[in-house]
């Protein structure tokens, strides 16, 4: 089993739970999208000492406690995972990281991106609308899938820029990606 260096940064005990299924690693939760004080600490001085990697939910509160732990912790690596590989087995269930299978955890933490607020994209406005990622009746299909291909979570077309400049995402593999996208 794969021994992770870093901290990963999950909401709750399931996620711990199935994580540790996939790999060798610490974990420290969240316990909800209300990260109080302590927690943000701790988060900051296990980024200092091991790094720490946030892999939460794809949904709003995942989103949320992504978002609070990247303005403290700037340069904290980002795990995925996909919306589809991540639904629960009942109906009752909310999406989240605790019903993604071990395959599903494991592919997500090789591909961890690390934020760079700092980095100016390549990609502009008028790609998006070119690719039909945004302004397009097929907009949302199509940035799913785009998302999924680069292994950056879900995001609105607002966001999406944002995302692919944060993690410095190239044109070129922005084009690769979306040459794996169904017309």
């Amino acid at each position: 089993m794969e021994k992770i260096k870093e901290v990963i940064v999950v909401e709750g005990r399931d996620d711990t739970k199935r994580i540790k299924m996939a790999v060798d690693c610490d974990t420290i939760e969240t316990r909800g999208s209300a990260i109080d004080e302590k927690t943000l600490a701790l988060i900051k001085k296990l980024d200092k000492q091991r790094g720490v990697i946030v892999f939460t939910d794809p949904d709003f509160s995942g989103e949320r406690i992504r978002k609070i732990i990247t303005q403290e912790v700037p340069n904290a690596k980002h795990a995925f995972v996909d919306r589809k590989k991540s639904v629960p087995t009942k109906s009752d269930g909310s999406l989240g990281v605790e019903h993604a299978s071990v395959e599903t955890i494991r592919e997500a933490l090789k591909n961890v991106y690390t934020a760079d607020t700092n980095h100016e994209s390549e990609i502009s406005v008028a790609d998006l609308n070119a690719a039909r990622v945004i302004n397009d009746s097929e907009a949302k299909i199509r940035r799913t899938q785009l998302c999924n291909e680069l292994k950056i979570g879900y995001v609105n077309g607002k966001q999406l820029l944002k995302r692919l400049s944060m993690f410095g995402i190239t044109k070129e593999q922005f084009n690769e990606a979306l040459s794996h996208i169904k017309e």
